[in-house]
């Protein structure tokens, strides 16, 4: 009888790089695609940190590290995410090198007119915004035309063949002040479309996502641009007035109790933590919760200090280990299918050892998302985008921050500092991104 064992019982502390581990617990109580894994990042062991667990099961068999090597004095407390100076020094082998004949064999540059619209398309609807914003006081049944045009052309366009592609813009033009709320409609629309609803439903989701905030206009400057972690308690009143104005402005409009709702409901939680009247799940609707958890991620990517801004993946990292219990299971699965593990802005180091961004993410291949990659041998303009979906030995090792990228992956991926998110239609890869 054999007396090898398939997995040993060690303690958190013990973690190192290279061990396969097993987690006793269902999907939804971790950030991990899966249960069963092996290490490949310090950030990993971070995030089982925060989950609160003492102790994981260690399967030697399929581990690059012995066990009995590790230091179970010292342990593993390494920083979850490192610095430039600290990132392993490993021979970059850049993407689809032929050996032998010593060509790259690289994915041809994007074609400029996807980006391109995209990028139009979403300045014009900042622009519509804040003409309907502008138009909402003294002409609400304009305004009300504007928004209801705006969102019925993303929702047709939602209904048509093919998975829409969330992808991730820079540089964007247009009414910054608009960027949140155009922010949250997109992505709320993707959302609300995964989780089934109807096309109804998904008009009326639209608006109330686009006009969640538009009572802030109604608030003292200081007030206007901000968010709800900018204040302390004391100071809380006068911004949460900004729900009661929106709803307001949006019963002004003659629009709905299906848009007023969720436009009411926007911060509330459904553990009773939100505001303003402290709801539980049972009296929030889909679309609220919908609503909810989009607006806390966007305001968490897009916060009004620079200085509390987290890129895509931290975001969604601390919703997940942190914040969990403020939202519904089963939106919040959805929304992390929808986006990815790493979702689109995210910074990354691919396990070849080079820096990409995270640059758009099908829905039905959530893991296996589309980067630009930094290849000092390419010009910027003509930067490689690669398809992980293509590319089963090419996965991300780990995420990083845009501060602790070297300076010339930095100047070469340009990751903005603000996060605005888009839509396309998926498509094929073609034959040379397929093979590479």
């Amino acid at each position: 009888m054999s007396d090898v064992r398939p997995s040993i019982a060690i303690d958190i502390d013990q973690l190192c790089i290279g061990m396969f581990i097993q987690l006793d617990m269902g999907w939804m109580n971790h950030p991990f695609p899966v249960s069963s894994f092996r290490i490949a990042s310090h950030e990993q062991i971070a995030l089982l940190r925060q989950l609160g667990i003492t102790s994981v099961r260690y399967v030697p068999e399929k581990s690059d590290t012995d066990f009995q090597s590790v230091d179970k004095q010292g342990g593993s407390a390494l920083p979850p995410l490192l610095g430039a100076s600290e990132l392993p020094e490993r021979p970059v082998q850049s993407l689809g090198v032929d050996s032998e004949e010593g060509a790259v064999n690289t994915v041809p540059p994007e074609p400029s007119t996807a980006l391109d619209a995209c990028h139009q398309r979403y300045g014009e609807a900042t622009l519509r915004y804040g003409d309907l914003e502008r138009r909402v006081v003294h002409h609400p049944e304009e305004a009300r035309a504007q928004a209801e045009e705006l969102v019925a052309e993303y929702v047709s366009e939602l209904g048509g063949q093919g998975e829409p592609v969330i992808r991730v813009l820079s540089g964007v033009c247009g009414e910054s002040s608009a960027y949140h709320p155009v922010n949250v409609m997109v992505i709320s629309l993707l959302l609300g479309k995964a989780l089934g609803l109807h096309q109804a439903a998904l008009h009326d989701l639209g608006l109330a996502a686009l006009l969640h905030d538009i009572g802030k206009i109604m608030l003292p400057l200081p007030w206007r641009q901000s968010d709800a972690t900018a204040w302390i308690p004391a100071q809380a009143g006068p911004y949460e007035a900004h729900v009661g104005e929106s709803v307001a402005l949006v019963a002004r409009m003659g629009l709905p109790d299906t848009v007023q709702i969720p436009v009411a409901q926007h911060h509330e939680r459904v553990d009773g933590s939100g505001f303003p009247r402290h709801l539980k799940a049972g009296r929030l609707g889909l679309s609220s919760q919908i609503l909810a958890l989009v607006n806390h991620y966007d305001r968490l990517c897009n916060p009004a200090s620079a200085l509390r801004e987290k890129t895509p993946h931290e975001a969604l990292s601390v919703i997940f280990a942190q914040h969990k219990e403020r939202f519904d299971p089963v939106v919040l699965a959805s929304f992390i299918r929808m986006m990815g593990v790493y979702p689109p802005g995210s910074i990354v180091q691919l396990v070849n050892g080079q820096f990409a961004m995270v640059v758009s993410v099908n829905p039905a291949r959530p893991l296996r998302p589309r980067v630009l990659v930094h290849d000092p041998r390419v010009p910027r303009e003509q930067a490689t985008i690669v398809s992980l979906d293509t590319l089963p030995d090419l996965g991300i090792l780990r995420s990083l921050r845009p501060s602790q990228l070297p300076r010339e992956a930095l100047d070469y991926l340009s990751p903005h500092p603000r996060i605005c998110y888009f839509f396309e239609r998926a498509t094929d890869p073609g034959p040379r991104e397929a093979n590479l």
